[in-house]
This record gives C-alpha cells, sequence and structure tokens, in this order.
C-alpha cells in the first residue's frame, strides 16, 4: 500500500560538518522535497544542515514549516522566509509539534540532537504513538556505524528483528521517498501477547 507524502520531518544538525557532502546532500534533499511538492518540517534554524535543506527547499519553490522554542531564538535566528514558523515553549513540545506536522521522518547527518530525535521518534513507532515511517538518506559512510549498532542490537537480543525494519536506508533522496511512501509499518511491541515487558526478578 502506498502512501501520499504531503510533508516530512527533517532531523539534522544545526552545524555543516566537516566535509562538504554533506551541505550538498542536504541542499538535494530540499530540493527533491520541492519538486515532488513535499513540505518539509523541521527545526526552523537557519545554521548547518537545517539551513541548507531549508533554503534549498525554499529556492525550489517548497514549502518550509520551522518548529523552534522560543529560548533557542536567543542564540539561533530562526531562518527567514518560511512559510510557516511555529514557537514552543520547550524542545518537548517541539518534538510533538514536528511528529503531528510530518507524514513521516528523515533523518539526515547531525550531532546528539539528531540522534536523540531519530531514536525517540522510533520508540514512539514501537511502542505504536504513531504509525509514519521512519528513514535515514546516507551521505558518504556518515550513518554506517549507526546501522552497524542497531543490527548488533537485534544480533545480541535487544531489538525485535521486526522492529528494526522501522528503519528504512537509502543512498539516494528519490529512492529513499520512494521507500518511505510504500514502508510497512509492523505492530506495535503493546500489540505482542508474547512480549514480557514486566521487570526481571531472576537477576543475582
Amino acid at each position: 500500500m502506498s502512501r501520499t507524502l504531503r510533508s516530512l520531518t527533517v532531523f539534522c544538525g544545526s552545524s555543516p560538518g566537516t566535509d562538504p557532502s554533506f551541505v550538498r546532500a542536504a541542499e538535494t534533499f530540499g530540493q527533491r522535497l520541492a519538486a515532488r511538492d513535499i513540505a518539509l518540517v523541521y527545526g526552523g534554524g537557519g545554521n548547518g544542515m537545517m539551513g541548507a535543506v531549508a533554503r534549498a527547499t525554499l529556492e525550489a519553490g517548497g514549502r518550509a514549516i520551522g518548529v523552534i522554542p522560543t529560548f533557542l531564538t536567543e542564540k539561533e535566528e530562526p531562518l527567514p522566509g518560511l512559510s510557516e514558523l511555529h514557537h514552543t515553549t520547550s524542545m518537548h513540545e517541539r518534538k510533538t509539534k514536528m511528529a503531528e506536522l510530518g507524514d513521516a521522518f528523515v533523518a539526515l547527518p547531525g550531532g546528539i540532537g539528531t540522534f536523540e530525535e531519530l531514536f525517540e521518534i522510533l520508540t514512539w513507532s514501537q511502542l505504536g504513538i504513531h504509525s509514519k515511517p521512519v528513514g535515514i538518506l546516507h551521505v558518504g559512510a556518515f550513518f554506517d556505524p549507526l546501522i552497524a549498532l542497531v543490527d548488533g542490537a537485534v544480533t545480541a537480543g535487544f531489538l525485535r528483528a521486526v522492529d528494526r525494519t522501522r528503519l528504512v536506508d537509502a543512498l539516494e533522496p528519490d529512492e529513499l521517498l520512494d521507500r518511505l511512501a510504500v514502508a510497512r509499518i509492523p505492530p506495535s511491541v503493546l500489540s505482542d501477547d508474547r512480549l514480557d515487558l514486566s521487570p526481571r526478578t531472576d537477576l543475582t
């Protein structure tokens, strides 16, 4: 079953990184969103990867929707010319709003904040809080250690193999967007009667 992606929430760095290919990838992704009439939802800033993907979306005739906590605007000026700008009172409220506005989620290269947002949205999927696809766009080998970490969690028995399929990945923007449109979301872990979520009592 294919879904229509009208908007997509992007998690990425507020820094540009050390390799120019990072910013180029963000710009290309923004251009492809605009070409496919998919609105960008992102953190609202004008710096780094965030600014690059938003500017590219707008310059290509697309829509860019920013969501930023008020306290961050003192240090990070929102990108001028956004299609919409939502102010929130906290980071938690920001993430909730970004989750509401996006039909899917994609992570581009970034730091701790990007990793945290990616894994939180995957956790929400696992718990059935949302049923939207989640993906990462490979830029060089940046995400290879993250993929290895997730696959290692499956091997070690901390992540069900079916939940590994919640994370879609691709090398090219259009390939990723196509995969997100047809991604099948597994049932929540809470719907699995065989899953024991109770505390262990046999540990010594």
